[in-house]
């Protein structure tokens, strides 16, 4: 799941695109903060950009970047790490120089990766540099788009592409396109999966209207644009320089059932998806949820509970309606760090659970002697669900239960979210009594699954009764087909993506002099995972150890793994190696 941005200013002598891209970026950082970028068109055609991995503050040096990025359009990415995302070389936006000069952000996953790279290859001859899904797409398209033989394309030839390309690409997605010196294209899976909306605003020398389109609506009234306009499933939208937006569908909308994650977890409060209020929805969810905790727990332990704790953020709307709905005190007694952004892909449960600590700490006079609710959005792995619960009994909790806005996640998210496979997810073949006694709750009550849909689809400006939405991870059941040995590529692609940041962050820290013994050995040996899951450091052939400061001046003894394919454990005096590397037009982000 990620974050796209598009902006076209109505002067086409404007420089300033970039200015508004860098703005939303903010806005929008909650929906990637593994790597972001930008990529601007100046007068004559000229692309410019700047991207890499990490916060917008630290691609940009905190706005200082802006400067060199002139244009009147633009468009922006923030990644979330999904299946096959990690190396510099995939922060989006994409480019490539044929046909037209096309830059591509993306927004989903494919499902039929494997075929379409192979069809790159043997048919297409469009050689692709990385592993991510947004690569192929853009070659695709790129592809269909080439076929027209034209010196310079119109809109409807960019519609006739888009056709042709949704007939290959299975999967949801959310895309926005910048043709040098043409426009503008955003365009929108056949489900309705990924969400994408269109704002506009006056343009600064009112010669016209400015375009912009988010993945989130708070992104563009936050910068002043109204009008908006959701782009519908299987629509696509291009906006030429000069003119006004032109809407035409490319495929038959096949569903309208967006990721109801984006209700539950992702998006932000103030943001409206697909008409849905989020912040609407989540109070439905909590007055839904509190209901199915009072029939769960009964009269008898439903007066035991002294008080209502959110897990912070996304949850503290539904436990506010879950506290009043009970008629229980409601209290914010867990406290976030808002300087921690995430928690890296940690080598193993230890370090997973010293990240959760790094991130929340407890107000113990909250807790001390009392039986404590805590309502959380969801539980993934349990990992961080378990270090919760243990942080609350430290705290002085007495009893704690534990309520999940979201029913049990029981399968993988194959369109955006790399949740966990399905062997790592805490539900997966377990009751809610076992799920309670391995995280240390007294009980856990999870949402039903027709109550959280009928909690968004209520606020739906289409028919709630036949409003639909993407629940694969709760139930199998997803909106697109699905073939049979697709989870298998996916747990190939996921595993070898965590071997890679995991022997990544080990090296950084081996740099920083802040490694431990694991994390030394990781940098030497390289990785693999182990019987139970966990990435560790792999077996050294001759079982000598390495002195972090040699191995830090990159001349320790190492020996290259042959087995693999991927760059993960390939080791060398030059470190790990990557199986793609950043050959970006213009990017700042090179020197």
């Amino acid at each position: 799941m990620c974050g796209i941005i598009a902006v076209i200013h109505a002067d086409p002598s404007s420089t300033s695109a970039a200015v508004e891209i860098h703005d939303a970026l903010y806005l929008l950082q909650h929906r990637g903060q593994d790597a972001c970028g930008i990529a601007t068109c100046a007068h004559g055609g000229r692309v410019y950009q700047c991207k890499g991995n990490g916060l917008a503050a630290k691609v940009f040096h905190d706005g200082a970047r802006v400067a060199g990025l002139p244009g009147f359009m633009g468009l922006g990415h923030l990644r979330y790490p999904t299946a096959g995302s990690g190396a510099n070389a995939e922060a989006q936006p994409f480019y490539v120089n044929s046909p037209y000069g096309i830059s591509f952000t993306h927004n989903g996953n494919l499902i039929n990766a494997p075929e379409l790279r192979k069809f790159l290859d043997v048919e297409a001859h469009r050689h692709i540099n990385t592993e991510s899904d947004s690569e192929l797409m853009l070659n695709i398209f790129a592809n269909e788009l080439n076929e027209t033989k034209k010196a310079r394309v119109n809109a409807n030839d960019c519609f006739a592409a888009l056709e042709r390309m949704y007939k290959r690409c299975i999967g949801g997605w959310a895309c926005t396109a910048m043709l040098a010196g043409f426009g503008l294209i955003g365009f929108r899976d056949s489900y309705g999966i990924r969400p994408m909306v269109l704002g506009a605003k006056r343009s600064a020398s009112h010669s016209g209207m400015d375009y912009m389109m988010a993945s989130e609506s708070v992104a563009l009234r936050q910068l002043g644009y109204t009008k908006f306009v959701d782009i519908k499933p299987g629509q696509a939208v291009i906006i030429e320089k000069g003119k006004a937006p032109v809407f035409h569908r490319v495929q038959e909308q096949l569903a309208y059932a967006p990721d109801i994650f984006e209700y539950v977890y992702f998006a932000r409060p103030e943001s409206v998806i697909d008409g849905i209020s989020v912040q609407g929805s989540r109070k439905v969810m909590g007055q839904k949820l509190a209901e199915t905790i009072a029939a769960q727990l009964g009269p008898e332990q439903l007066k035991e509970i002294d008080v209502v704790i959110p897990i912070p953020e996304t949850s503290l709307i539904s436990a506010y309606d879950v506290s009043k709905y009970l008629k229980k005190p409601y209290c914010q007694a867990f406290v976030k760090n808002r300087y921690i952004f995430r928690t890296f892909i940690m080598p193993n449960q230890k370090a997973r659970k010293k990240g959760v600590r790094a991130k929340l700490s407890t107000i113990p006079e909250e807790f001390e002697g009392r039986n404590v609710l805590l309502v959380d959005d969801s539980i993934v792995r349990g990992t961080t669900s378990r270090e919760i619960v243990l942080m609350a009994k430290e705290a002085g909790a007495k009893k704690v239960f534990f309520a999940s806005c979201a029913p049990p996640i029981t399968n993988a998210h194959i369109y955006g979210i790399d949740l966990a496979s399905s062997s790592e997810l805490i539900a997966h073949h377990r009751t809610s009594a076992d799920i309670a006694t391995h995280i240390g709750a007294d009980a856990v009550i999870y949402q039903s699954l027709p109550d959280l849909e009928a909690a968004c689809a209520q606020l739906s400006p289409r028919d709630p009764k036949t409003q639909k939405f993407e629940v694969g991870v709760f139930c199998g059941k997803y909106v697109t087909p699905v073939a049979d040995d697709y989870f298998e590529h996916l747990e190939h692609v996921r595993g070898e993506t965590r071997k890679l940041k995991v022997m990544e962050n080990a090296r950084e820290a081996v740099m920083q002099g802040t490694a431990g013994e694991e994390e030394v050995r990781m940098a030497a040996n390289g990785v693999e995972v182990d019987d139970s899951g966990e990435v560790v450091a792999a077996g050294s052939e001759d079982g000598q150890e390495v002195d972090p400061i040699t191995l830090a001046n990159g001349v320790g003894k190492r020996k290259r793994d042959e087995g693999d394919e991927q760059g993960v454990a390939r080791r060398g005096s030059d470190g790990p190696s990557r199986a793609s590397q950043d050959i970006s037009l213009h990017n700042l982000n090179d020197d």
